[in-house]
C-alpha cells in the first residue's frame, strides 16, 4: 500500500482525513494564525479535533464568568439598599456585614485581590459614578468601625480608602465637614484626625476638569499644580478654592450625567491651561 505524506506535520500514512467545513470554521474561530489544509493524517486531525474541544470548554467558562460578574454587579444595588436601610434603623453589624459583601462583589468584578480597590479601577465612564457610591461606603464603615475598639485596624484601612476615593466624589466637602465634626465624638479619634489629615495632603480633586478629562490627564495635573502653587498662596487665591469646592460637585455631577456637555467643556479648560501655561509661577 502506498503511502501519503501529511502537509501538516509531514510523516508518511497510509491515508489522510479530510477537515469537514464544520471542523475548520471552528478551528478559525479559535484564532489560530496557523493555515490549515484541507487533509490531514489521523493523529493530526485528533490533535485539532481536541483542540477546538478544549478551546470549547474553555470559552464557556469564560462566558460563565462574565455572566456570573454580571448578576454580582446587578446585585451590588440591593447590598447597598440593605445597608443603607440597616444604617437608618441603627442595626450597625448588619450594615457593616453588606457593605462589606458589596465591596467584594467590586473585587470579583474587578479581578482583583482583597483590599486592592483603587479609583482607576472606575475610569469607564459608565462607572465612574460608582466612586461616589463606593465613598460613601468607606465613610459608614468608618463610623460603624468607631464603635468598637476591635475593629480599630479594619478602621484605619477603611480611612485610607476612603481618602484615596473621596477626592474624585462630589461628596468631598460634605464628607470632610462630617468628619470635622465627628472626630469631637469619636471613639478613636486618631483614626479620623489620620483620614483628615491624608485628605488634605491628597487636596480635592479638580471637580469639573476630572469630570471632563477623567483622572489624571494633564490638564488636570496642570490645574491641580496651579492651585497648589499659585491660589493656596494668596488670601484671594484661597477664597477662590473655597467657592470653587463648593459649587463645582454640581456641576461635575452634570457633567457625569450628560456626557454631551464634556466635549465643550474640555475645549474650554484647554484655552485655560494654555494661557495659565504662559504665566510664569515658582512651583
Amino acid at each position: 500500500m502506498s503511502e501519503v505524506q501529511c502537509p501538516r506535520c509531514g510523516n508518511s500514512v497510509s491515508d489522510l482525513q479530510s477537515i469537514d467545513s464544520g471542523l475548520m470554521a471552528k478551528l478559525k474561530e479559535s484564532g489560530s494564525v496557523e493555515a490549515f489544509p484541507s487533509q490531514v493524517c489521523g493523529n493530526c486531525f485528533n490533535q485539532l479535533a481536541g483542540s477546538v474541544a478544549r478551546g470549547s470548554v474553555l470559552m464557556m467558562r469564560e462566558k460563565a464568568k462574565e455572566q456570573k460578574k454580571l448578576m454580582l454587579w446587578k446585585s451590588r444595588v440591593n447590598l447597598i439598599k440593605k445597608a443603607r436601610s440597616c444604617m437608618t434603623e441603627k442595626a450597625f453589624s448588619e450594615a457593616a456585614v453588606a457593605y462589606e459583601k458589596y465591596l467584594k462583589v467590586l473585587e470579583v468584578v474587578f479581578d482583583v485581590k482583597s483590599g486592592e480597590l483603587t479609583p482607576e479601577l472606575f475610569k469607564d465612564s459608565a462607572r465612574t459614578q460608582e466612586l461616589t457610591v463606593v465613598a460613601s461606603v468607606y465613610w459608614d464603615l468608618l463610623r460603624i468601625y468607631d464603635t468598637s475598639e476591635k475593629y480599630g485596624d479594619r478602621q484605619a484601612n477603611v480611612a485610607k480608602k476612603l481618602s484615596s476615593f473621596l477626592r474624585f466624589t462630589p461628596i468631598y466637602p460634605d464628607i470632610l465637614r462630617k468628619a470635622e465634626v465627628f472626630v469631637k465624638t469619636a471613639k478613636n479619634p486618631t483614626v479620623i484626625k489620620s483620614f483628615l489629615k491624608m485628605t488634605s495632603d491628597s487636596k480635592g480633586r479638580c471637580f469639573i476638569a476630572t469630570a471632563a478629562f477623567e483622572y489624571h490627564s494633564p490638564e488636570v495635573e496642570a490645574l491641580c499644580h496651579f492651585r497648589d502653587s499659585v491660589l493656596v498662596k494668596t488670601h484671594m487665591g484661597q477664597a477662590l478654592i473655597n467657592f470653587y469646592y463648593k459649587t463645582s460637585p454640581a456641576i461635575a455631577e452634570i457633567l457625569d450625567r450628560l456626557t454631551v456637555l464634556k466635549a465643550p467643556v474640555r475645549a474650554t479648560l484647554r484655552v485655560i491651561v494654555a494661557l495659565l501655561n504662559r504665566i510664569p509661577f515658582k512651583s
